[in-house]
């Protein structure tokens, strides 16, 4: 007597393919198309005589890695700070299952903040990894997923765009930029030590905490001037410490500086080391004159770096419009020159680089990435 045995898939049951034939002796099983079993782990076994179960189950998996290389998203968000996750949280609520790619510095510079008291809605301030956190997961709650991996190379040229990212290749229809920028430090590992306990590269965000504190501040341009002016408002005496002896500041802000009675000027003056590693507060600098070679410790607890910041944008360079310090140029607020690639936060914003200021931006762009969809037949 013939025996057949027929070991059925999930799937055959799912899609309603069971056939009684098919446990009848002596009778041929119905042939079922391989495109309908659902199952990677499906055998059939004919007359005792078992297929190739292993290179079909390879095959099938070919075919679903393969579908899903195919996948394109709605949008795809590169960067995980307050413009990332804030267009992430928009995005997700539209139901555009936004991929969130979070970069080499995951949170942006609010990771690397301690207290924030001028985001709205927290009265009594909010630890900055705290904030991303909460960011993060609201997002999360809505649909977004996340992924740490970082762009590697991207065309713009082709529709979907297609990203090349650390983790494989993804294609979108649309991309929002929030890849922030970097503040310039020093490289001191004592700097680094200390950012967030008496270290900043933002005095709009920590100068508060310095009320009645002799403070310093490195750099020679617009930015370390408008820093060191700000400071004068909490600060009893700020220190302006530059390399050289002329400045790149332009000439008003320059003479503002100057004529400030609460501001001293130490010009060829470079930083060796900031103290108060042990202790998790600045307890001063170790100072250096480069022409002299003359050393002394300038007794400062607040250290901030006005040496301006990096857009992180040159992967974009020749595919977007950047500016001549690599900011991407938008209009319309978020509106890239590249229709359905909108750039939002720091990226693109080099003027007020606040924390809510980037989520009002991030928050532009998710509802352009919708409308954009919208009209393109979404």
């Amino acid at each position: 007597m013939h025996r057949y045995v027929r070991l059925m898939s999930v799937g055959e049951f799912e899609r309603g393919i069971l056939y009684l034939g098919n446990f009848s002796l002596r009778q041929q099983p119905q042939t079922v198309d391989q495109s309908q079993i659902g199952h990677v782990l499906h055998l059939i076994c004919i007359a005792g005589q078992p297929k190739d179960a292993v290179g079909y189950n390879q095959q099938v998996r070919r075919k679903q890695q393969g579908k899903r290389m195919e996948e394109i998203r709605d949008t795809v968000i590169l960067g995980s700070g307050c413009a990332g996750l804030t267009a992430a949280i928009y995005s997700a609520r539209a139901n555009l299952k936004p991929l969130v790619l979070e970069g080499h510095e995951p949170g942006g510079q609010l990771s690397i903040t301690t207290m924030v008291e001028n985001f709205p809605g927290w009265p009594d301030g909010i630890q900055g990894p705290e904030l991303i956190e909460n960011m993060k997961k609201q997002a999360a709650r809505f649909g977004a997923e996340f992924k740490m991996s970082h762009l590697v190379s991207v065309d713009l040229a082709t529709h979907p765009f297609q990203l090349k990212t650390s983790h494989g290749e993804i294609r979108t229809r649309t991309l929002i930029i929030a890849s922030g920028a970097s503040a310039r430090w020093l490289g001191l590992p004592s700097e680094q030590a200390l950012i967030g306990h008496g270290v900043s590269s933002c005095a709009t965000c920590d100068g508060f905490f310095f009320n009645g504190h002799d403070i310093a501040v490195v750099g020679g341009g617009d930015t370390a001037m408008e820093e060191s002016l700000f400071l004068t408002r909490f600060a009893t005496k700020v220190y302006l410490l530059h390399r050289r002896e002329s400045f790149r500041a332009s000439k008003v802000m320059l003479e503002r500086v100057i004529a400030h009675p609460k501001i001293e000027i130490l010009t060829n003056t470079v930083v060796d080391e900031v103290l108060g590693v042990e202790e998790k507060s600045v307890s001063g600098l170790h100072v250096r004159n480069v022409k002299t070679q003359e050393k002394s410790v300038l007794p400062v607890t607040g250290f901030f770096l006005g040496i301006g910041h990096e857009p992180n944008a040159k992967m974009f360079n020749g595919q977007l419009d950047l500016d001549p310090e690599g900011y991407i140029i938008t209009k319309d607020n978020v509106h890239t020159r590249v229709p359905g690639v909108f750039a939002c936060g720091d990226v693109q914003d080099r003027r007020y680089r606040q924390a809510v200021t980037a989520a009002g931006t991030g928050c532009m762009a998710a509802l352009e990435a919708e409308k954009y969809l919208e009209e393109h037949g979404r």
